[in-house]
């Protein structure tokens, strides 16, 4: 019989996820939070935009909806500066509501509380199916793998899968080309991950890679950007 999927505390206060078949957690020990905003947002999506300030809609598409704090962060990015996402994001097994009703993401930062309310809308949401969730947010959950999922042209990929250690099927060159190749010119891939044959890899498969500073607790993270 299967353990059950455990709520942590990381050390920002910021919620995670155990997994004990994996022996994996959703996110860095060292504060969920704190990690995505940097690898996602502040080397990810705010440095895609600095390039292409003009590009709307914005499409990002995310390996991995998991606790949709990435998902919840992109909306806010899309209210506050008032610029049109969408966003596909892939969930093979989704969370219970039992859980994700307890992730205290929302509360973390007051300026940004009034939206958490959209939080549990997105985990809501119909899977298999894009709809407009804010005026400026629009988004497809598809309930499926990597390997079978179809992609679309996008501008930012937001790769949040469990490392390659615990789900090398994931970080495959064959599956990252499907990534690349889904990128437009001037995409840029972001992961947490800086492993050396992901960097060969992603290079191999046609992205400009960068080893940037890594979030609280680990040296470094990978950016790719296609040319």
């Amino acid at each position: 019989m299967e353990k059950a999927i455990k709520l942590i505390e990381t050390e920002d206060g910021s919620h995670s996820l155990y997994v004990p078949e994996l022996d994996e957690t959703y996110h860095s020990f060292h504060g969920a939070y704190r990690e995505s905003i940097h690898v996602f947002f502040l080397y990810g999506l705010d440095h895609w935009y600095m390039h292409h300030p003009h590009k709307q809609p914005i499409r990002i598409f995310e390996v991995g909806f998991g606790t949709g704090l990435n998902a919840w962060l992109s909306l806010v990015w899309a209210e506050q500066n008032k610029i049109p996402v969408l966003y596909h994001s892939i969930e093979p097994f989704p969370i219970e509501e039992e859980l994700y009703t307890q992730l205290n993401y929302p509360k973390l930062d007051e300026d940004i509380s009034h939206y958490q309310g959209y939080f549990e809308e997105l985990h809501r949401a119909e899977w298999d199916k894009g709809d407009s969730v804010t005026p400026y947010f629009n988004m497809k959950k598809d309930k499926t793998t990597l390997e079978e999922v179809k992609l679309y042209p996008t501008d930012m990929v937001f790769f949040d899968a469990f490392a390659p250690s615990k789900q090398p099927e994931l970080w495959t060159k064959d599956i990252l080309q499907k990534v690349v190749d889904a990128l437009n010119p001037g995409g840029v891939f972001v992961t947490y991950c800086a492993k050396g044959q992901v960097k060969r890899d992603l290079a191999a498969c046609g992205l400009q890679v960068e080893t940037l500073p890594g979030p609280p607790g680990k040296k470094e993270m990978i950016r790719g950007t296609k040319l």
